[in-house]
């Protein structure tokens, strides 16, 4: 063509073509970031059109976050773009908070999305969106006003434009925070979901977005549930979470695009989703003790997140990563891998040096991990010190309580920590003002009082608290507890002189933790088995007891040894600031969280 128009079309066209090229590089696997930049910034020096260049630096900004550590030419590009046309500078604006948030600048993050709130009115999808990714803000900062306040905002402004997916999602939302104010009140937070749940079941809409919100719902139920360490309740809503989750992926998005634009809104994408429901499925099977079925998941979920990760950098994702490898490495510890667990403590703190966030959220759960090895290796004064250090950084209280379970543990083992323990039980007391209503931290506390009456040789009161705990354990199935208690009765009948009620709590614990499998309560009910068999003349189910209790004392020994050869062993004695770099080896394999839970 002649003139003007001709011109604009090779001009655009030398644009498109690199920018083709660079996307080509961005999705192939995995990405070729360096390519995909070069053609980026190609375009810039030529000067294209305004919109041209405003979303080419958006591009190089989100490209430059996502797949690189280079935080400030990221930066610069995104402030280049939020000046400018509307498609480009409330996704510049969305991506800019982030990254300071991930730098630890949140006063930064917040004036900017205000802004940008203010300003984007006319634009469903991101006004939403925007709303949301504060809330989000103040929710990390325990501001829970403010979040439920602007999900308020969310909710009615969804309502005007019409979106009835989106108005249901975020008036939801409060209720995660509603959670978070009415832990004391369980009760009322039942009716709540229930009712919420019904909305989702009526609501008429598009497939995806119905499963969609209702595995937000059903999250929100389980992890509820499990705050509330009430572990076999939670079992008809996980088992309609994982049903809810296949149907979903096996959903197209191209099936219905919705006609309302605000109803684009998800509040987390479908391949996250899936990630995190296999991570509640962990968080279950921990605290249940089905450990090698938390193994399993833990398995395909990290799998899972090093594919996403490889195109994806979003700082979800490093977040389930730590919370799964937390778990996974209570489990080890359980199992008796400590050298593994030990490996899998050092990834968690590369992933926390990576970004302050991630450090700042997980700073107090990684010295309880560090606690609870120290207990496994008998180093009781680094316990002590992880644990106390771990106090401090809390401001959780379930953390908090099972911290301070661990911690009287230490003091019971020490011995000569009298004064220090009882001011411990007293602010853990399962028979009045516990402190949280989790059931399992209850049904624990019980048995700490359990063990430290059984030490003072108390034995009658010590089966009274034990007995509690059996109650509390049965009634929600909590494997671990329930197996530490038969084997701690079993000890005191036998202590006692009364072999056959010793025989019938160390049968059944036995048979728990070879299920479970707990390590150190099989190695206590072997030798147990053997004594009992001994004192009662039974030669060969003696001898048969004495050579697994010699097998288990083999393996854990020779774990120990490794474990403590490890130059991450070191960590143990690191109580303040960051994570230290020196003591972490290269990429271990991948764990969880452990102790009497």
């Amino acid at each position: 063509g002649s003139g003007s128009g001709g011109g604009a079309a090779a001009g655009e066209s030398w644009y498109l073509a690199l920018l083709g090229l660079a996307e080509h590089f961005r999705t192939s696997s995995p990405p070729k970031v360096r390519l995909c930049v070069h053609c980026l910034q190609a375009v810039l020096p030529r000067k294209p059109p305004a919109r041209m260049e405003a979303r080419t630096h958006l591009q190089l900004g989100s490209v430059l976050y996502h797949h690189t550590r280079n935080g400030d030419q990221a930066r610069g590009h995104l402030e280049k773009a939020i000046p400018q046309f509307e498609d480009v500078k409330f996704e510049a604006a969305s991506l800019l908070s982030e990254l300071y948030c991930q730098e630890n600048s949140v006063d930064t993050a917040k004036p900017l999305l205000r802004k940008a709130i203010q300003i984007s009115q006319q634009t469903p999808y991101w006004h939403c969106r925007l709303l949301f990714q504060l809330a989000q803000l103040h929710t990390l900062e325990k501001d829970l006003v403010s979040a439920c306040d602007l999900l308020g905002v969310g909710a009615e402004y969804a309502r005007v434009v019409g979106s009835e997916y989106t108005s249901t999602e975020m008036t939801s939302f409060p209720l995660e925070f509603q959670l978070l104010l009415m832990e004391r009140k369980l009760q009322e937070v039942h009716p709540l979901l229930t009712l919420c749940g019904q909305i989702v079941e009526n609501w008429q809409g598009n497939p995806i977005q119905k499963e969609s919100l209702r595995v937000f719902f059903l999250v929100l139920q389980v992890t509820h549930y499990l705050d509330a360490g009430q572990v076999k309740s939670v079992k008809p809503c996980l088992k309609q979470l994982q049903q809810c989750i296949q149907t979903i992926s096996t959903l197209h998005d191209d099936e219905i695009l919705p006609s309302n634009p605000a109803d684009l809104f998800h509040w987390l994408p479908k391949e996250h989703m899936c990630v995190l429901v296999y991570l509640v499925t962990v968080m279950h099977s921990m605290q249940a003790g089905y450990l090698e079925k938390a193994q399993k998941y833990t398995d395909k979920a990290l799998m899972q997140l090093e594919k996403l990760k490889m195109l994806d950098c979003s700082p979800i994702l490093s977040s389930f990563q730590v919370i799964l490898l937390e778990h996974i490495i209570m489990c080890r510890l359980v199992t008796g891998h400590k050298a593994t667990a030990l490996q899998e403590i050092s990834q968690v703190c590369q992933l926390c040096q990576q970004s302050p966030r991630l450090f700042s959220n997980h700073a107090a759960q990684l010295h309880t991990l560090l606690g609870l090895y120290c207990i496994s290796v008998n180093c009781m004064d680094n316990a002590e010190a992880q644990f106390t250090t771990a106090l401090r950084l809390t401001t959780h209280q379930e953390l908090w309580a099972f911290i301070v379970t661990n911690l009287a543990s230490v003091y019971i083992r020490e011995g000569n920590r009298h004064q220090e323990l009882y001011s411990l039980l007293e602010r853990i007391n399962p028979d009045h003002n516990f402190p949280v209503s989790s059931h399992c931290l209850r049904a624990a506390a019980f048995y700490i009082r359990g063990l430290f009456s059984f030490f003072q040789g108390r034995y009658n009161e010590a089966k009274r608290f034990l007995r509690e705990t059996l109650k509390m354990s049965n009634a929600e199935d909590l494997n671990r507890l329930t197996a530490c208690s038969l084997v701690l009765l079993g000890h005191i009948f036998y202590v006692l002189g009364n072999h056959r009620e010793s025989n019938n709590m160390v049968v059944p614990a036995m048979q728990l933790a070879s299920k479970i499998p707990d390590m150190s309560v099989q190695l206590w009910s072997s030798a147990l088995l053997r004594d009992l068999n001994k004192a009662c003349g039974n030669a060969m189910d003696a001898h048969e007891a004495a050579q697994m209790h010699q097998n288990f004392s083999q393996q854990l020994l020779q774990d120990h040894i490794e474990a403590c050869s490890l130059p991450e062993h070191n960590l143990i004695t690191w109580t303040d600031g960051p994570p230290p770099v020196q003591f972490q080896a290269q990429n271990g394999p991948t764990t969880s969280l452990a102790s009497l839970l």
